[in-house]
């Protein structure tokens, strides 16, 4: 069981057709994975589209949330590395299709909630907000302004985009303008037209991150039905479409064909070099933009391996080997009797490498996917959806490390009290008393298939050393920054270290 440690620092200002999946990356087996289902009678039931992490009981670990196709959803309580389906006995058995599932702590009370984007039923609400009540989740969307009737929606993702310490709630939509809930003392209303991210694209994916790091959370809408993608700055809470010209317009898939799209939009520092990079998961070639640190991206899918041609659905990284190197999954499509296959993607000195295990190859999964330490072994899980009958949901615990040692830290940041994640805050660790950047992560701010986690971020570590953290939270135009000097990762070994953020 994980038992959080915290410290609290000093704050400072400052849709598809035939399969085509060329170029294919060259497989190598270096990193000799290997996974293995967890409780697999348990979570063998497919129909499943999203599924999201948060510690919704306070004891360390992370809980399971599924969303079904249909079928009632299910809340899966960790105990001690032992998945238990509790859904009922919490009130968590919704059974509408469930396309989105963020968790957040809108209301600061300590304790996650959980926002779900429904489709079906006619004359009914299409959102729900289950409020954590300690033993039970209650839907309170109509109470507080987050009801809505009308309009499919996908990405889900809660944001303090404005600064003012509560948390926001944007709503990508497949098919009307994307909505952005402002959270005013626990009331919401919809803001999106007055701040100008009311896009009528068909959105499908969306996270926030300070792209150019000046202190604000701008927004990138990865959109469908060969429309462009959009990358709305933040300039003291307006927001402008710049895709354009920062170079990630046509995902790297191109403009104008219907079969084409973005699905889902993935930041990564990919090469650690302290600026936060994008990737693409398409229906066409994925898309890999290396920031150029001038407000301008660069794709290098092709040259580095990950510009695969085919159809997919989400797109995780995660450093599965602790080499410190960010390793990337993405998960293909299912589409009548084709399955567009998957990829695990070792990061190398040249390039990513196809290490996909046979376990995962014959898997049905597609749309949901999210690494998590589920069992605090150190070492990240791979958590797997499958929508077609023959899908399922299963945990894959990451063996590989079992007695291999490996280095490893997993960062949780939250508010001064210590409540609500600090989503899109960026973590850097660096070797301690250097400034050898290790990693940079950012925190959760929609991932998976329209799914956001409230969990900690993990990095895989080259060698034991002690190491330095810094966290640096944008908003209002500056960059708040904590830092957490000579971390020694052995000493939170099963313990995420919790850093607050002040104001």
């Amino acid at each position: 069981m994980w038992l959080p440690l915290v410290i609290l620092v000093s704050v400072f200002g400052s849709a598809c057709s035939g399969q085509s999946e060329s170029p294919e990356p060259a497989p190598q087996q270096v990193a000799d994975p290997n996974f293995s289902a967890v409780q697999a009678e348990l979570m063998g039931a497919g129909g499943t589209f999203t599924n999201a992490w948060a510690d919704i009981d306070g004891d360390g670990d992370s809980d399971l949330f599924v969303g079904f196709n249909g079928e009632p959803n299910r809340l899966y309580r960790n105990d001690n590395g032992v998945l238990v389906n509790v859904s009922e006995e919490l009130g968590m058995t919704t059974p509408r299709r469930t396309r989105s599932a963020a968790w957040g702590d809108f209301d600061l009370d300590g304790d996650p909630d959980m926002f779900l984007g429904l489709t079906g039923g006619e004359d009914e609400a299409i959102t729900a907000l289950l409020r954590n009540d300690g033993d039970r989740f209650v839907d309170v969307a109509s109470d507080i302004g987050l009801r809505l009737e009308e309009g499919t929606t996908r990405q889900a993702a809660w944001v303090d985009f404005d600064g003012d310490g509560d948390l926001d709630l944007f709503l990508g939509m497949r098919d009307r303008e994307n909505v952005l809930f402002r959270n005013d003392r626990g009331q919401f209303q919809d803001v999106a037209g007055a701040v100008g991210v009311a896009d009528a694209r068909r959105t499908v994916g969306a996270l926030w991150f300070d792209y150019e790091q000046d202190g604000d959370l701008d927004l990138v809408v990865a959109n469908m039905d060969g429309g462009a993608n959009g990358l709305f700055r933040n300039h003291e809470g307006m927001f402008t479409d710049v895709a354009a010209e920062a170079g990630i317009a046509d995902g790297g898939r191109g403009i104008g064909d219907e079969s084409y799209g973005t699905v889902r939009p993935c930041v990564v520092d990919y090469d650690a070099d302290g600026w936060m990079d994008l990737f693409m998961a398409n229906y066409g070639p994925n898309a890999l933009y290396h920031n150029e640190g001038n407000g301008r991206f660069r794709n290098v899918a092709g040259e580095l391996g990950v510009a695969i041609d085919s159809h997919y659905d989400t797109c995780v990284f995660g450093d599965y080997d602790l080499d410190g190197r960010i390793d990337l999954f993405v998960n293909g499509t299912v589409a009548g009797d084709t399955q567009y296959r998957d990829y695990l993607l070792r990061n190398t000195e040249d390039g990513f490498v196809d290490v996909t295990p046979p376990e995962l190859l014959t898997l049905n999964a597609d749309h949901g996917a999210q690494w998590v330490d589920f069992d605090g072994d150190g070492a990240l899980d791979l958590s797997l959806t499958g929508a077609p009958p023959t899908g399922m949901h299963y945990v894959m615990r990451n063996s590989r490390n079992d007695g291999e040692g490996g280095a490893s830290i997993q960062v949780l940041v939250v508010d001064a009290e210590g409540n609500a994640t600090r989503a899109g805050a960026e973590i850097r660790v660096y070797r301690a008393g250097t400034n050898e950047l290790l990693g940079a992560q950012v925190v959760d701010s929609g991932s998976g298939y329209n799914s956001q986690n409230v969990a900690p971020v993990h990095f895989g570590l080259p060698g034991h050393g002690r190491v330095d953290v810094e966290v640096v939270f944008p908003r209002g135009g500056r960059r708040d920054v904590t830092r957490e000097t000579g971390v020694d990762p052995s000493s939170t070994a099963g313990n995420p270290l919790t850093i607050r953020t002040g104001g």
